[in-house]
């Protein structure tokens, strides 16, 4: 059976994450608080993010960066858009 947690950003109970996205105190609220589905969701945008501005890894700038992005998508937040992201009509 599944561990489900009360998703702090998608506001119901939902299947919880298998294990930490990192470590420390940071990964272990995330894995506490966060769904499955709502880190598949951050991880998308993160993707998106890093792809459109460009981002380099390396540079502690843009990690920083996408750590306050996280912070802000997870807790139901506004966060930037990926500049010139046009999503796929349906």
């Amino acid at each position: 059976m599944a561990r489900m947690v009360q998703c702090k950003k998608l506001n119901k109970e939902l299947e919880g994450l298998d294990n930490a996205p990192f470590p420390g105190p940071k990964g272990l609220a995330i894995y506490e608080t966060i769904s499955k589905q709502a880190w598949e969701e951050w991880l998308t945008h993160q993707t998106r993010l890093i792809n459109e501005k460009h981002l380099n890894m390396m540079d502690m700038t843009a990690r920083t960066y996408l750590n306050e992005q996280r912070d802000k998508f997870l807790a139901g937040e506004d966060v930037d858009e990926a500049d010139g992201y046009v999503p796929p009509s349906k």
